[in-house]
């Protein structure tokens, strides 16, 4: 295991950078013809209770430079470090307009408002993929509408322990997982107890807990209205996001959810 080593500071705000690569699954491809690819348009909205957001969003961006993925990032970094917000991007129905792919690393468990949540869900039905990471499954857990939870695929409410969980692939042929490897320890991190898979999801990876040892999905693809959305629990750590494995693997669920 090789580790990704930078400097934790990351513009908030709006940002706009540009990495060089390639999208989709095409990193192979002759210079000629990767010339040809425009930049993939994507926002990330990340913020929050619980973790080193600006960390996070740095390495992602690398990763994607690492793996030859032509990216043109806008960040959202808004709503403050508790758990409740609105952001003013979701104010508006368009919101996400023009973006090819939204990656949501926000943590506000607390924010219950059904129309402004179902503003984000909309977007996001109507056919914008996704890539929900970590403390997106926990994010409007206070809600009583199910909406953000049938988009995300899964339903959780609570975490256990840190641990260096073993990750079981369930779904080996899936593009996401071709590459991944077996057996894997993830770095220490938390895992999500899963109360629902939704009917559109299909488990990918799954890790056992050492509390009660059941096996909860931890890696897995959804598909809501006409979006594909790819979601993993684990991103909790910065041991995580500077794992190489790791961060591949949210790479490759980028250029998935972008694919069809």
């Amino acid at each position: 295991m090789r580790n990704m080593m930078f400097s934790s500071k990351l513009f908030t705000g709006w940002v706009l950078a540009s990495v060089l690569a390639v999208p989709l699954f095409s990193a192979n491809l002759p210079a000629a013809e990767s010339s040809k690819h425009k930049p993939l348009n994507v926002l990330l909205i990340t913020s929050g209770c619980c973790h080193d957001y600006d960390f996070q969003g740095k390495a992602l961006q690398l990763a994607a430079e690492k793996a030859g993925v032509k990216v043109a990032w806008t960040v959202v970094s808004k709503g403050g470090t508790g758990t409740q917000a609105k952001i003013d991007l979701y104010e508006s129905p368009d919101w996400a307009d023009g973006f090819d792919l939204v990656v949501h690393n926000e943590c506000f468990a607390g924010t219950k408002d059904p129309e402004y949540i179902r503003r984000i869900t909309a977007a996001h039905h109507a056919g914008v993929p996704a890539v929900v990471i970590h403390c997106a499954m926990h994010t409007y857990r206070d809600t009583k509408i199910d909406d953000w939870r049938e988009f995300l695929g899964v339903t959780s409410r609570r975490h256990e322990h840190q641990a260096r969980y073993g990750v079981e692939v369930q779904t080996a042929d899936h593009p996401i997982m071709r590459e991944f490897p077996e057996p894997y320890t993830m770095p220490m991190d938390e895992l999500y107890v899963i109360e629902k898979v939704w009917p559109n999801t299909t488990v990918l990876a799954t890790s056992k807990s050492q509390v009660d040892g059941k096996s909860y999905p931890v890696i897995w693809t959804n598909q809501y209205g006409k979006a594909r959305v790819f979601g993993t629990t684990y991103g909790h750590s910065k041991d995580t996001f500077q794992d190489d494995e790791y961060l591949a693997l949210l790479v490759r669920g980028m250029q998935w959810a972008v694919s069809q």
